[in-house]
């Protein structure tokens, strides 16, 4: 049985990966992080990984970036396995994660869905016929009001997606209201929209002479991200120090 523990787990997505785990015969939540520590919960709750009193095999994080912090020093100094939700994380922090990860296994994606990992390779091939055929390739993305960054992390990574299958000849545009010009060949443009209750929506569009082509993925619900966060947990327990990412957990 792999020992898991929660790490922010008085958010939403952490009460939907709680009860996933608790349908799962192979992982059980010995121990919850979250500075409230009065919700109710199956499991102890600490403020804090240093206040834990319960070992674990590997942690899921799906807390705040002012929280990945402290959890990276944690993982490193005691060499637990770590799966890094949380988004909105800074370039230090994402280097961060890299370092620790001479250490620890990490294992860090934008989104935690088998099919939004799918779509990642999808669009990257298309990038290689359409993009280099000439058709303009843009990102838009919605989500829910309550959502504090923009662009997610899920359109950053379709952007670098895309950007990797072009050989980094292409630069991100998030904001074409300072500006006063046509579009570059270039650009990646990147969309938010944020309102009501939407869970998660992307859409990578490639817009040709006559012709567009469009690429979409919709969440329904946060459990496809917590089946994913839980499947990816019982894969890293147990291994060794490196960078991982969901296109290890689904081969």
């Amino acid at each position: 049985m792999i020992r898991m523990i929660m790490h922010g787990c008085g958010g939403a997505m952490g009460r939907v990966i709680t009860s996933i785990a608790a349908e799962d015969p192979d992982i059980t939540i010995v121990a919850g992080i979250d500075k409230n520590t009065d919700i109710q919960c199956p499991y102890p709750v600490f403020p804090s990984l240093d206040q834990c009193t319960e070992k674990g095999d590997v942690i899921v994080d799906f807390s705040a970036p002012g929280a990945v912090d402290p959890l990276l020093d944690y993982c490193e100094a005691n060499q637990i396995p770590v799966v890094l939700c949380t988004t909105g994380l800074t370039e230090e922090q994402v280097e961060k994660a890299k370092a620790v990860s001479r250490s620890a296994a990490v294992l860090r994606s934008a989104n935690m869905s088998l099919g939004v990992n799918l779509l990642l390779k999808l669009v990257a091939q298309a990038a290689r016929v359409l993009a280099a055929s000439g058709f303009d390739m843009e990102i838009v993305e919605k989500h829910h009001n309550q959502k504090k960054d923009a662009p997610s992390g899920t359109a950053l990574a379709l952007a670098e997606s895309l950007n990797n299958a072009m050989e980094q000849a292409y630069y991100n545009v998030f904001d074409r209201s300072r500006t006063n010009e046509k579009r570059d060949a270039k650009e990646i443009g990147i969309s938010a929209v944020r309102g009501g209750s939407i869970v998660g929506e992307h859409d990578v569009i490639f817009a040709g002479k006559d012709e567009v082509v469009t690429f979409s993925h919709t969440a329904y619900s946060k459990a496809i991200f917590a089946k994913g966060a839980v499947s990816a947990a019982k894969f890293l327990a147990g291994k060794g120090p490196g960078i991982y990412d969901m296109s290890h957990v689904i081969g």
